[in-house]
């Protein structure tokens, strides 16, 4: 596995992630333990270096997840975890107060069984806290050695200007894919002008991309995808064209439409370095074996004149989350 800079702050990682999210939280009931370290072990020996958590994901469960499973291999590791909701419950709101990131910071780093994180993002922008605040805070953090570099998630072009300001932003991580493309029209001009890496989540538009999942699909009653616009059945149904493109692409390369959907990212910029996830060791290899597709030039233009033809259905969130996202 080759490895990315995300962007000059000396960051370096595998050039595909692992998000970690689903294995404990959000898509269904979590993985069982034992299968989940078999994966991130899994992950691991095939060359993934970049792992991505939260407080959030579980809450908690996730990061005790990694720090059990990976505690073997750590300083090879790059992990990334988030701070950002009150007590770690995305439904109780924001809470990015100073004293609260440090004590996320402190809970993080037992849960994680380290004594640094490398990538300490912030989950989302608090309208109630000054950016500079929270930038400052991180600083300090990094000053003191518990935290590496200082991140921000889902945040719009003046939070990242501002906070960069104090404390240089080492990435961004939002949602970007053949399916949601919005970034490209600011978020990305700007990472390029500042040096600030990019980390997509959902590279496979939540598992759509990938071809598993139609019409007819029914998801576990607490599957995040239920509450989705973009996963209606109807949406579904009108979203099909975008899988059916990218079927028939990799037809051509031997390949499979999520490789195809990964290939495309990773061919975007050199700083970008998806972090799909999976809870299935067969799903890993097939994420893992994008790096090895070279798309042409010609590949490119050919996906990009019949994606501009399809009209994607369905927002990416429920009204009630889009409201925190981009500020």
């Amino acid at each position: 596995m080759k490895t990315r800079k995300l962007g000059i702050s000396g960051l370096e990682v595998s050039e595909l992630g692992l998000g970690c999210m689903g294995l404990s939280f959000a898509y269904g009931p979590a993985t069982e333990i034992k299968e989940a370290v078999k994966l991130l072990h899994a992950a691991v020996e095939k060359g993934v270096t970049f792992f991505d958590t939260a407080e959030a994901y579980g809450p908690f469960t996730n990061e005790e997840l990694l720090g059990e499973a990976l505690a073997p291999y750590r300083d090879k590791l790059v992990i990334a975890t988030k701070f950002g909701f009150k007590e770690g419950k995305p439904a109780d709101g924001m809470d990015s107060r100073p004293e609260r990131i440090r004590e996320v910071a402190e809970a993080s780093l037992k849960r994680l069984k380290t004594d640094r994180i490398d990538l300490f993002y912030q989950h989302r922008v608090d309208p109630n806290v000054p950016i500079e605040d929270v930038a400052g805070t991180v600083k300090d953090l990094i000053q003191e050695g518990k935290v590496k570099h200082f991140g921000m998630s889902e945040a719009g072009v003046q939070s990242i200007r501002k906070a960069h300001a104090v404390q240089p932003v080492a990435a961004l991580q939002s949602e970007y894919s053949l399916w949601w493309r919005e970034p490209e029209e600011e978020i990305m001009p700007l990472l390029e002008e500042l040096g600030i890496g990019f980390v997509p989540f959902s590279p496979l538009g939540k598992g759509f991309l990938t071809g598993a999942i139609n019409e007819n699909t029914t998801f576990a009653k607490d599957d995040f995808r239920n509450i989705v616009p973009r996963f209606t059945s109807e949406a579904r149904s009108a979203n099909q064209a975008m899988v059916d493109l990218l079927t028939k692409i990799a037809q051509e390369k031997q390949a499979t439409p999520a490789q195809i959907a990964l290939a495309w990212l990773l061919a975007q910029k050199s700083w970008i370095v998806p972090i799909p996830g999976t809870t299935k060791l067969h799903r890993l290899e097939e994420n893992l074996g994008s790096v090895d597709i070279t798309l042409s030039g010609d590949d490119l233009r050919q996906i990009e004149q019949a994606a501009s033809q399809i009209k994607i259905e369905g927002a990416r969130y429920p009204e009630h989350l889009l409201k925190r996202v981009g500020k």
